[in-house]
């Protein structure tokens, strides 16, 4: 191509390809707050014993009775198993079983990576069940994202 008498050559060494994305909701930053005051600043902790692994033990007297809270996720949803809600006044509650805690282990049978229905089998099928469990909010959710390719590895 020519332009005022002088030769311009365009090459490209990357194909780009765009696609629409959709951004996450801005989120303000905790309001300044002097450096002697933020060790009891909710916005400020540093504590991180919160998402620290724990195991608590939930003792029910038959199989049929409720186990006191919910749970979402599994291997085929690309995720772990999370408490999803947990009944008020229920052992559970009492436990200190809260929502967004991630199911890592029952009774020695490991939760990372386990179907759904296999997790609430083993859950149901137990009177005595001892948990290892973290609070991981970040994880709990990713199991609320729309996944992109569900369907990868799934036969037609």
């Amino acid at each position: 191509m020519r332009v005022n008498g002088k030769v311009i050559v365009s090459f490209s060494l990357f194909h780009v390809q765009s696609a629409a994305m959709e951004l996450p909701a801005y989120e303000h930053p905790p309001p300044w707050v002097p450096p002697y005051e933020r060790s009891n600043h909710p916005a400020y902790s540093n504590n991180l014993d919160q998402f620290a692994m724990r195991t608590v033990t939930l003792v029910r007297e038959k199989a049929s009775d409720p186990l006191g809270f919910n749970i979402r996720g599994g291997m085929e949803h690309f995720c772990g198993i999370y408490l999803s809600k947990v009944t008020p006044n229920m052992e559970a509650e009492r436990l200190g079983l809260k929502e967004s805690d991630q199911i890592l282990s029952v009774n020695g049978i490991d939760f990372e990576d386990i179907e759904h229905n296999k997790a609430v089998k083993i859950l149901k099928s137990n009177t005595q069940i001892q948990m290892k469990v973290r609070f991981f909010p970040y994880g709990y959710k990713k199991t609320y994202d729309k996944v992109q390719n569900a369907n990868v590895g799934t036969p037609a």
